[in-house]
């Protein structure tokens, strides 16, 4: 019978611990580094540096009344963001003052970030949407419904596109006026 010492069981047990940790931050299964966060680092970096160019006292009163304000204007992954805050109308819980009080002391996004993550992890599972390369992707090879998200993602509509060669061709039509403020779509 193999015995082995309390001491042994435990560092051992302890490095299969740090072992299994450390390969959960490592990077995703296909190669890339995970990004934690992204949407909140970014958004509120954004908003940071919003309220350092309207010049704005930071007190958490304040900060909370221009981060409402600010996410008015926001959709997609960061309106979901503002959502979990406590920053749009419809919110269930408020959290805001979680952001307001270390940003006015200048706490950079990125801790802010993981504070909120210890509270409510849904914030940090937010990601962008992969961007698309109307340069080079090929629309002719899409699906309908792919065409479709792009124009909806604009916030267009083709009502009288009947056929695939319509939408690819709204599409290439309207390209110029959204390719430098794109939205972030997957496809």
């Amino acid at each position: 019978m193999w015995c082995a010492s309390p001491v042994a069981v435990l560092a051992l047990f302890t490095g299969l611990w740090v072992s299994n940790s450390m390969s959960a931050q490592g990077p995703e299964p296909g190669g890339w580094p995970r990004v934690d966060c992204e949407v909140c680092k970014e958004f509120l970096t954004r908003f940071y540096n919003s309220l350092i160019a309207k010049g704005v006292n930071f007190s958490a009163d304040l900060i909370e009344k221009e981060l409402i304000s600010f996410c008015l204007d926001v959709k997609g992954k960061e309106n979901r963001l503002c959502y979990y805050l406590g920053a749009t109308e419809d919110a269930a819980t408020k959290i805001l003052s979680e952001v307001t009080r270390p940003m006015s002391v200048h706490i950079p996004a990125t801790k802010i970030c993981e504070k909120l993550k210890k509270i409510d992890g849904q914030i940090c599972e937010l990601k962008y949407e992969k961007r698309l390369d109307l340069a080079s992707a090929d629309l002719r090879k899409m699906r309908v419904v792919e065409l479709k998200h792009i124009l909806s993602s604009w916030g267009e509509e083709c009502r009288a596109c009947a056929e695939k060669a319509d939408y690819v061709n709204l599409i290439k039509e309207l390209a110029p006026k959204y390719s430098a403020t794109q939205p972030k779509t997957e496809l």
